[in-house]
C-alpha cells in the first residue's frame, strides 16, 4: 500500500468500531514477535493531560541522548503525529510500509476464523513494531481509552503513569467514577512504580491496586509537587519539590502554559527520576532543558498573528474547560474574549460550558468535521455569554471570530473539540505564515 491506500484501509476499519478487550492485539503482537518486548516503555493513562505528560517524558528521554518512541492519540492533522520518534513524525512512506505487514496479518486472523483487530489496535501494533524495527531504547505509550481492557496494556512498563481520574468514557469503563477509576488502574503491573494526580476516591482504588500489585505509588501533593512561581513572554517558570527524593524548590521553565502543566509537569519530573534510578544519563539538567522546549501543539498553544492574541485549546469535557478556564484567567485576566467553539453531541456539553464561559463573553459556536459533531445552533441555544452567533462553515467561522476580536481588541480562544482544533490550527498556521512573508 502507499500512503493514500493506507488511510482508505484505516477507514474500513473503523466499521469494527471500538472493542475492548486484549484477545486481538495479543494475537496481533504474538505473529510479530512481540515487538513491544524489544525496548524499555512508560505507559500513561488519565482522563485528562496524559497527551502532555507523554510529550515532557519523551522530551526528557530525548534530551538525556536516549533514542524514544512516543505513540499518542488522537491526532490533530494526521494519523502519522501518532508515532514519533526522537520528536520526528513517522514517514508516510513507513506508515504505509509497516501498515501492510499488519494488514497481512489481520487478514490472515480473519481467515483463520478470528476477529478483525479494529482501527487503534492496528495502530498501536504498528507503533509497536516500527519503534522495535527502528531500534528505540525507550517508548512512551499513551493509553487510547482507560486503560485495563485498552490495547496499549500488552507492554510491561518501567514506569506507568496514572494523571488523573474523572468522569469521561463512562459507559465504556463501568458508568461510575469508581469503574472508570479501576480501568485505569489496569495499568499498574506486579511490582511496577506508580506515578499519579489522582484525588479522592479514585486515588484510593489507585492505592489499593498498587498494594496489591506490591507497587509503589508516589502521589502528587503528597510525594511531590511543583508550584508556579511567574509569567513571561512565552514561558512560565516553575518549582518542584519532593521531600522523598530530597529536592526543594528546583526551578525550571516550560514552554507548554496552562494551570494544568504545572500539575502535568510535576508529573512528568516524578517520572523522570524515578526513570534516574534505571539509567544515569537521565540528569536534573537534562530534566531542565527537556521542558524548556517541550511542545504539544493544541494545547493551550499561544499563536499570536499580527498583533491578534490566540489560544488553541484541545479542551472538549469538563475537566479540561474548568482548566482552559483557570489558564485564561491565571494569564490573561484582563483580556475580555471571544470563543470559537465546536462540540461533539456525545460530550457533556451542559457541564463543559458553565465551567468555560463568563458573562462578557461572545461566543462564535461551528461544527467541527466529525460525525458526531453537535449542531451548532442547539449548542447555542445553551450559551449564557454576552453574544453567540451561530457560522456552520469552519474557515467563515474562523474569520467572523477574529474580526470580533479585532475590532474590541479581545483574546481570541478555539476550543471544544481536537476535531475543531486540529483544523483551525492549520488555517491560523497558514495565516502566520502569509502574514510574517
Amino acid at each position: 500500500m502507499n500512503y493514500q491506500e493506507a488511510l482508505i484501509y484505516l477507514e474500513e476499519l473503523q466499521k469494527f468500531g471500538s472493542k475492548f478487550g486484549l484477545g486481538r492485539i495479543e494475537r496481533l503482537t504474538e505473529l510479530l514477535n512481540r515487538p513491544q518486548d524489544r525496548y524499555h516503555t512508560i505507559h500513561v493513562t488519565g482522563t485528562n493531560g496524559k497527551g502532555s505528560v507523554s510529550s515532557m517524558i519523551a522530551s526528557v528521554l530525548t534530551r538525556a541522548g536516549i533514542r524514544t518512541g512516543l505513540y499518542v492519540s488522537p491526532h490533530l492533522t494526521a494519523y502519522t503525529e501518532r508515532i514519533q520518534i526522537d520528536g520526528q513524525v513517522i514517514a508516510e512512506e513507513d506508515f504505509a510500509r509497516y501498515l501492510t505487514i499488519i494488514r497481512g496479518l489481520a487478514e490472515q486472523m480473519v481467515a483463520e476464523g478470528e476477529e478483525s483487530p479494529t482501527q487503534f489496535e492496528v495502530l498501536t501494533a504498528l507503533a509497536f513494531l516500527y519503534f522495535a524495527e527502528k531500534k528505540v531504547e525507550y517508548a512512551v505509550i499513551e493509553v487510547g481509552l482507560g486503560g485495563l481492557l485498552d490495547s496499549t496494556n500488552v507492554i510491561m512498563p518501567e514506569v506507568s503513569v496514572i494523571t488523573n481520574v474523572t468522569m469521561e468514557h463512562a459507559d465504556r469503563c463501568g458508568g461510575t467514577l469508581e469503574g472508570i477509576a479501576h480501568h485505569k488502574a489496569g495499568i499498574i503491573k506486579d511490582g511496577v512504580p506508580v506515578v499519579t494526580a489522582a484525588k479522592g476516591m479514585p486515588l484510593e482504588i489507585l492505592r489499593e491496586t498498587a498494594q496489591e500489585k506490591n507497587a509503589d505509588i508516589f502521589v502528587e501533593g503528597e510525594d511531590f509537587h511543583s508550584t508556579f512561581v511567574q509569567f513571561y513572554g512565552s514561558m512560565q517558570q516553575l518549582e518542584f519539590s519532593s521531600e522523598l527524593l530530597g529536592v526543594n524548590h528546583e526551578r525550571y521553565a516550560l514552554q507548554l502554559l496552562g494551570t494544568h502543566q504545572i500539575e502535568n509537569s510535576a508529573l512528568a519530573v516524578m517520572t523522570a527520576q524515578l526513570l534516574h534510578n534505571l539509567d544515569s544519563r537521565i540528569t536534573q539538567e537534562t530534566i531542565t532543558q527537556a521542558l524548556a522546549v517541550a511542545s504539544w501543539p493544541g494545547r493551550f498553544e499561544r499563536m499570536d498573528i499580527s498583533g491578534q492574541h490566540i489560544i488553541v485549546d484541545g479542551a472538549h469535557n469538563p475537566a479540561g474547560m474548568k482548566s482552559l478556564r483557570s489558564s485564561l484567567d491565571t494569564y490573561f485576566p484582563t483580556e475580555e474574549r471571544v470563543f470559537l467553539l465546536g462540540m461533539l453531541r456525545d460530550k457533556d456539553i451542559d457541564a463543559m460550558l458553565p465551567e468555560l464561559l463568563r458573562p462578557s463573553d461572545k461566543v462564535v459556536m461551528t461544527t467541527p468535521d466529525s460525525d458526531r459533531a453537535a449542531d451548532p445552533g442547539v449548542v447555542a441555544y445553551k450559551v449564557h455569554a454576552q453574544t453567540v452567533e451561530v457560522e456552520a462553515n469552519r474557515a467563515a467561522a474562523l474569520e467572523k471570530a477574529l474580526a470580533i476580536a479585532a475590532a474590541e481588541d479581545r483574546l481570541l480562544c478555539v476550543a471544544g473539540s481536537l476535531y475543531l482544533v486540529g483544523e483551525i490550527r492549520q488555517l491560523l498556521l497558514a495565516k502566520k505564515e502569509q502574514a510574517e512573508r
